[in-house]
């Protein structure tokens, strides 16, 4: 079965999942009677471009590669599509499902929110990665997608391409869930890794950090435990079916942790990490973000480097770690993919 595919964003997640497609499509096509026809892509940086019959992705990827616009692909002809915003292009074009993939604005959920509900309203499928849509408005968006008999996906949103939300919609499906907890930041465990390990005090380990490209140029989203808020609270939202806000959670970052305290811990048979859990109370939803000591014996004391875990506390399974990475290019497309799947199990029956 073929899907038409629109991007709004062809930054580094765009990219990786447009490689997944064209380096998958055989084998997408012959185990799970997949096929893709990209037909729109708009970008706020790079261009766009809305081309019914399809887009050969080799030729894109292969403008992409060399930094040029998206609108280069047409080489010179005419593209109207270059002068539309992403909203006229999703009401535009015939997909039948949007990805998107744009930046993360935590506080607003802008624009995306806004192109997430257009694809909804005009009856397309919607996948995204981006955290903001998820934690701040999730609930009114999986109420849009029903409304129009779409589906609303959103697992690269906490995990990256380790699966989270297809995990208990499948394999773990049947259980209660007691309480969720996890290390949901890659940079400030990274970071935390680096100061017991190789002595590092957090400013050399956030230096570090930053030079290898785990952590931005302004760390904060990061470091002050923000991006794991996110993710904690569309944990608490989905799984937990629980309605809060960023703001109902307490959080704190690892700033105010030293080389000392990372040490004094390690002598004392613990290790810190930033520790993202929640659980349901009474009906009510207890969400934080801290740094904790952590047992050695707890497996997500064991975790390392920019690596992400959850632990799921369970009735039927009592408590289950999966592990994985949380960002990356092609982890994250295939996140994206994974969704897109999703959907055609759902869909096409």
């Amino acid at each position: 079965m073929e899907y038409k595919l629109g991007l709004i964003g062809c930054g580094t997640v765009g990219q990786g999942l447009l490689e997944i497609l064209r380096n998958k499509k055989d084998q997408l096509k012959d185990k799970h009677n997949f096929e893709v026809k990209v037909v729109a892509i708009s970008d706020k940086l790079k261009g766009s471009l809305l081309i019914p019959e399809g887009i050969n992705l080799e030729k894109l990827l292969h403008i992409l590669d060399e930094g040029k616009r998206i609108s280069e692909y047409l080489e010179g002809t005419a593209n109207e599509a270059e002068q539309m915003d992403a909203l006229e292009m999703i009401e535009k074009c015939d997909a039948h499902i949007i990805a998107e993939l744009t930046y993360t604005d935590i506080k607003t959920a802008e624009p995306a929110t806004s192109y997430i509900k257009k694809a909804l309203q005009t009856g397309k499928h919607v996948v995204t990665s981006n955290k903001g849509p998820a934690a701040l408005h999730c609930a009114e968006l999986m109420r849009l997608a029903h409304e129009n008999n779409v589906s609303f996906r959103i697992e690269g949103t906490v995990m990256s391409g380790t699966p989270v939300f297809n995990l208990f919609e499948n394999a773990l499906s049947g259980n209660k869930i007691k309480e969720i907890k996890g290390i949901l930041n890659g940079t400030t465990n990274f970071i935390l890794s680096k100061m017991e390990e190789e002595n590092m005090d957090y400013e050399d380990a956030l230096l570090l950090a930053q030079e290898l490209g785990y952590a931005e140029a302004d760390p904060t989203a990061d470091v002050e435990g923000y991006d794991a808020l996110a993710k904690i609270v569309i944990l608490s939202n989905v799984l937990l079916e629980g309605n809060i806000k960023p703001s109902d959670a307490e959080r704190e970052g690892i700033a105010s942790l030293s080389k000392e305290d990372i040490l004094k811990a390690k002598e004392e048979g613990y290790r810190y990490k930033l520790i993202a859990s929640t659980k349901k109370e009474s009906g009510q939803i207890k969400a934080s973000v801290s740094p904790q000591k952590l047992s050695l014996a707890d497996p997500l004391s064991g975790i390392m480097g920019a690596n992400n875990a959850l632990t799921f506390d369970l009735d039927l399974l009592g408590k289950v770690t999966i592990q994985g990475p949380g960002a990356g290019k092609i982890e994250t497309g295939y996140s994206v993919l994974a969704d897109m799947l999703a959907i055609h199990r759902l869909f096409s029956k």
